[in-house]
């Protein structure tokens, strides 16, 4: 069966106190909504639709940062979630398939879950997502039958023996297009809010006799984010998953509560990860290397046998073969630095091609920016570039060659030739001595005067 996504993005989120849509807040540096998006996208659907409303323009971006080929709708007014389930209908009202309705603001929410809601939907009309609640509280009760979900409660209408019920309703749900369409078409608004609920449909579903039915997932699952506080608590809740994660594959982390992932970070097993490392989006570790304490990746990928840190800097773009050597307060950006390149100390590396066992002496800096454009440098295999080069970029140096320590070099330097671009060395003997003698002098008369 074909499976179309609507994803409900248009809540403002007045208890984040933010002028950012709620849904676009970030979690492991993605916006909350991505990771719906993901959950939903492992089902291979054919169609997503996100039902925008407040910032819909940088909602619609985000969405098709990830996938530009979700499609998303207005909904001008929120009228409650039937009503943003109902903007969809124009967009898939030709759809021969299931539709399963997610939010933007419930992050958690797995793509195993999601599998077993569509296997379910095979066995009954409506497919309810349900979770037993530690603390039931206000959540809208699911009153089960068997297998079969007679109804579902909200907490102001339920009996003492319904509010009894752990069993809740996380809002997720899965129907035939057509037929959720059409019963969220009968969706009335006669109640204390003035809204239109999803829930009713299963009340609707079943006076017409169709079957539903509820699919239990953890509670953690269903967390939903609405204030500055549980973003924080997710934020939390996805760095100990993802941490978990690592150590089940074989990662190494000293200090597992030091170290931040990101949505989509990839490390490889028998990689060490020091204390105090922040992963940004974007970052593939292979097997076997080492990230030592403090250093910041994103958006790079480094090859096995590497060594980054402690203290680095890896930004988007920088790529490092195997064996590579990035060391205390180096920074590489939009660099490829071949097998065996060592930088260990003070060192920028921007915009730059690194040849094969090529030394980078410290306080080395390639020159890439003049005011308006960036260039290039290229360094060949086997060059050994002394402490303290600024290379003047676009620039080669040539395979074998060597730059003088100090060296500012401007012209491209062939294979095998040493390049010294720096002032020549005068020394005046004696003059040292005399110099601070009459700085002294003049220091001390400053303070008689004062």
């Amino acid at each position: 069966m074909s499976i179309a996504l609507v994803v409900l993005a248009a809540g403002k989120g007045t208890r984040m106190e933010s002028d950012l849509p709620k849904v676009l807040h970030r979690i492991g540096g993605a916006p909350m909504l991505l990771h719906a998006l993901q959950a939903g996208s492992a089902l291979g659907p054919e169609r997503i639709v996100v039902v925008a409303g407040h910032g819909a323009d940088a909602v619609t971006a985000a969405a098709q940062d990830y996938d530009p080929e979700i499609e998303t709708v207005l909904q001008a007014e929120q009228k409650g979630t039937a009503h943003a389930v109902a903007q969809a209908a124009p967009v898939l009202g030709n759809f021969e398939g299931d539709v399963i309705v997610l939010y933007g603001d419930t992050p958690f929410v797995s793509h195993e879950t999601l599998e077993a809601m569509a296997v379910a939907r095979a066995q009954h009309d409506v497919v309810v997502l349900g979770f037993e609640a530690d603390d039931p509280g206000r959540y809208g009760r699911l009153v089960m039958a068997g297998e079969d979900l007679a109804r579902i409660v909200e907490w102001k209408d339920a009996t003492d023996e319904e509010r009894a019920i752990t069993f809740c309703n996380s809002g997720v749900i899965c129907a035939d297009a057509r037929t959720l369409f059409r019963l969220v078409a009968a969706v009335g608004n006669d109640n204390a809010a003035g809204e239109y609920y999803l829930t009713d449909v299963v009340a609707l579903a079943r006076a017409e006799g169709l079957t539903a039915t509820a699919v239990a997932c953890d509670e953690a699952e269903t967390r939903g984010i609405n204030s500055r506080a549980e973003l924080a608590a997710a934020e939390a809740a996805f760095q100990a998953q993802a941490r978990a994660a690592l150590l089940e594959d074989g990662v190494s982390l000293q200090a597992p509560d030091t170290v931040f992932l990101s949505y989509d970070t990839a490390i490889g097993r028998d990689t060490e990860i020091e204390p105090n490392v922040v992963f940004g989006p974007g970052v593939t570790i292979e097997s076997g290397a080492r990230i030592r304490a403090f250093s910041h990746l994103e958006g790079c990928h480094v090859s096995r046998g590497s060594v980054v840190g402690p203290f680095a800097r890896l930004r988007p773009g920088a790529e490092l073969a195997e064996d590579v050597h990035v060391g205390n307060f180096v920074e590489v950006k939009n660099a490829q630095l071949a097998a065996g390149v060592k930088a260990n100390h003070l060192t920028y590396i921007g915009d730059a091609e690194i040849g094969e066992g090529t030394n980078i002496g410290a306080g080395t800096i390639t020159c890439n920016y003049d005011g308006v454009f960036k260039h290039r440098t290229e360094i060949g295999a086997g060059a050994f570039i002394g402490s303290n080069t600024m290379l003047v970029a676009p620039v080669k140096v040539g395979a074998g060659a060597l730059t003088g320590s100090g060296s500012v070099i401007t012209s491209d330097v062939p294979d095998g030739a040493l390049a010294l671009g720096r002032a020549r060395q005068v020394t005046k003997d004696g003059h040292g001595r005399r110099l601070m003698d009459m700085l002294r002098a003049r220091k001390a008369a400053a303070r008689k005067e004062a």
